[in-house]
């Protein structure tokens, strides 16, 4: 601030004010206490104990090891030293489920599971088109990719039909909850046929094959 006024020539109140300041820190001098440095690193290593701990639980540590400090006191320390609970992560389920009727059934020899979707792309020209693909989650095979620009349930059931003549059908197919998958005519055919459906969580797409 001296510094400021010296250059510029300008009141204390105008100087103040360009900085953003008030003016009684010109005047009262900042007193820092003596334990201040010890209950700041005390607080850093509760910190990093208790990691899923917040200022206030902390707190009830320090009181605990002896400490005479109250929550506000910790808080600024907690906000200086920048410090913060992380965010808790989502639990993860298991990988594969033992209930052959589960979302994430593993398949264990050719033919078992497969899996199909829509991929999309755009052309030179800007124009959309789709791409069905189906494969077989056990050898990864592609059995099939039908390019339209318009692909519908119809279109995913005449796929699977010619799919089905060539090589047998599957025990299960897999797929997301899109509208030409969860359709009644493609539902209803697959069990005509004997085929089970399973259908991934939503919003999770590393799920499908």
């Amino acid at each position: 601030m001296r510094h400021v006024r010296t250059v510029l020539g300008v009141s204390e109140r105008r100087a103040c004010r360009a900085l953003g300041q008030s003016r009684s820190t010109q005047r009262k001098a900042r007193m820092v206490r003596s334990d201040e440095t010890a209950l700041t690193e005390a607080t850093v290593a509760l910190a990093a104990e208790y990691g899923r701990y917040g200022y206030r639980r902390i707190t009830a540590l320090l009181r605990a090891e002896g400490w005479r400090v109250n929550a506000k006191r910790v808080e600024r320390i907690w906000r200086r030293e920048r410090l913060k609970v992380p965010r808790r992560q989502p639990k993860r389920g298991r990988l594969w489920l033992n209930d052959g009727f589960c979302v994430r059934l593993r398949p264990c020899w050719p033919g078992h599971v497969w899996a199909y979707d829509f991929v999309q792309d755009r052309t030179h020209n800007g124009r959309r088109f789709r791409m069905l693909t189906v494969i077989d989650e056990y050898t990864r095979e592609c059995l099939a990719i039908v390019v339209a620009r318009r692909l519908s349930s119809d279109d995913v059931l005449q796929a699977l039909t010619d799919l089905f003549v060539e090589r047998g059908p599957p025990g299960y197919i897999r797929s997301d909850n899109g509208p030409e998958f969860v359709a009644k005519e493609v539902g209803g055919w697959l069990g005509r046929v004997g085929v089970m459906t399973l259908f991934i969580e939503p919003g999770s797409p590393w799920e499908m094959a």
